[in-house]
């Protein structure tokens, strides 16, 4: 149970939760460990720096100041996706019906065990490029900064997502299940850090939910 990052999530910063809190969370993780179906998926594409600036990855080309900078040094990407699966959110919509207080808790556990998730198969791949001598740059997904969430429905064709893990797209762009993420990962011959995460690399400074530094 990562009760750090659910707290996080919960909104808390700089204060301790109360026992009726702690027991909560514990209990939705228990119901989420039994409920989700994770699933990961990842697929390398050729990385093209085009004249007018945007970023070729193979199955979709865009335009990001950030991205751009993430992968300086990069020749290849990973197209990453991973998801709970759609129980995940049908234990969160029950809830929602039954108990709001556990719904967000619940809400705020899953956002962690996503995470948790991502970091876990991150690990393993980066583990398996560095044997190649290859080095993994930090997860950059839609949404950061100026990485436009419009690229999302070419980027889940490229993975054949919805086959494969059954991610789609509302009319928003929200993805369904909702505890799902994609994401770019760079790879390049030159070392560098894998670590950063998405807190880090967002110019959203106040954002009531940031991670804060250790």
């Amino acid at each position: 149970m990562n009760l750090r990052e659910t707290l996080r999530y919960l909104g808390y910063r700089g204060h301790k939760p109360d026992e009726q809190t702690l027991s909560l969370i514990e209990e939705c993780w228990r119901e989420l460990e039994g409920a989700a179906v994770k699933k990961a998926l990842y697929r390398e594409f050729p990385l093209g720096f085009l004249d007018d600036g945007r970023l070729d990855m193979g199955c979709f080309k865009t335009k990001s100041q950030a991205l751009s900078k993430n992968l300086a040094d990069c020749g290849h990407v990973l197209l990453f996706a991973a998801t709970l699966g759609i129980q995940a959110d049908n234990l969160i919509r029950r809830y929602t019906r039954l108990k709001m207080s556990k719904a967000v808790v619940m809400q705020a556990a899953a956002a962690a065990m996503l995470e948790d998730y991502c970091d876990e198969i991150n690990e393993e791949l980066k583990q398996a490029y560095e044997k190649k001598g290859l080095y993994l740059r930090p997860r950059f997904s839609p949404g950061y900064g100026d990485f436009p969430l419009e690229c999302q429905p070419e980027f889940l064709r490229g993975l054949e997502a919805g086959k494969r893990m059954g991610i789609t797209l509302t009319d928003s762009l929200l993805m369904v299940p909702s505890k799902s993420v994609t994401a770019v990962i760079g790879v390049s011959s030159q070392k560098g850090d894998c670590r950063v995460k998405g807190c880090e690399s967002c110019p959203q400074k106040e954002c009531q939910y940031r991670r804060k530094a250790i």
